[in-house]
């Protein structure tokens, strides 16, 4: 069975942040001038968009805060409290970013159970809010499609940055020359997850371009995508053949 297809800022650190702000400015400032007829972006340049939109608010308030780091010690111990929270808030854009840029069509074979580790490990979500289910032997099945992975990730970092903290269950088991692999969580806005896995085209932000990018590679892997209510649970399975 194989599933396929706390140190003081340096003058070089405001500055590095300074730059990245002045790209982000000038991507947004193509983006306005950007005419409405021209083509769909691609989904690397819907991501490269994506970035630019959630990055500016983060970027200007570490910018904000390296600037104004003289002051008293309780001022300094605060502004240095903002920067960790934006850098965190950064790191875990740039999860999102990876998990949903191109990927390599196929990678070398490794088993579900490594596959699902390293999507977790990649997600950042603390396991002590994660509990896996493997039922079976499906954790045996190999998986030879680096886009597998890329689903997990995204569907446990989207679980890490929306879930407000929530428990997430992550199960998966095959049957009928199908695997599932679903992720349960409580408290979710059913009806803005299945937004975003029902339009066609690209999100603005990468709160829905994680989970655009599921739905676009389950299609691919030609799979398809189940949802279900339970209370205040929802549940999201990501069915993929088993070839």
């Amino acid at each position: 069975m194989t599933l396929t297809a706390d140190t003081p800022a340096t003058r070089r650190n405001r500055s590095l942040v300074r730059d990245l702000a002045h790209v982000v400015r000038a991507h947004v400032a193509r983006m306005r001038r950007t005419s409405p007829e021209e083509e769909p972006p691609s989904p690397d340049d819907a991501l490269v968009r994506a970035l630019c939109h959630d990055m500016r608010s983060p970027l200007a308030s570490l910018e904000a805060a390296l600037g104004s780091l003289d002051g008293t010690p309780e001022r300094t111990a605060e502004l240095l409290e903002l920067a960790r929270a934006q850098a965190a808030h950064l790191t875990s854009m740039l999860r999102t970013a990876d998990a949903t840029g191109g990927a390599v069509r196929r990678t070398g074979t490794r088993v579900l159970r490594d596959v699902v580790q390293a999507a977790v490990g990649a997600s950042g979500l603390p396991r002590s809010q994660l509990s896996v289910d493997l039922d079976g032997d499906v954790g045996d099945v190999p998986v030879a499609d680096a886009r597998v992975q890329r689903i997990l990730t995204n569907l446990l970092e989207n679980a890490h940055r929306h879930g407000r903290g929530a428990p997430v269950r992550l199960a998966a088991r095959a049957s009928a020359g199908w695997v599932d692999l679903s992720l349960t969580q409580g408290g979710v806005p059913a009806d803005v997850v299945l937004g975003h896995l029902r339009t066609s085209r690209p999100p603005v932000d990468l709160s829905g371009l994680g989970l655009w990018s599921v739905q676009r590679q389950t299609r691919e892997l030609g799979g398809h995508i189940l949802c279900a209510r339970d209370g205040d649970g929802f549940t999201l399975t990501v069915r993929l053949p088993d070839r």
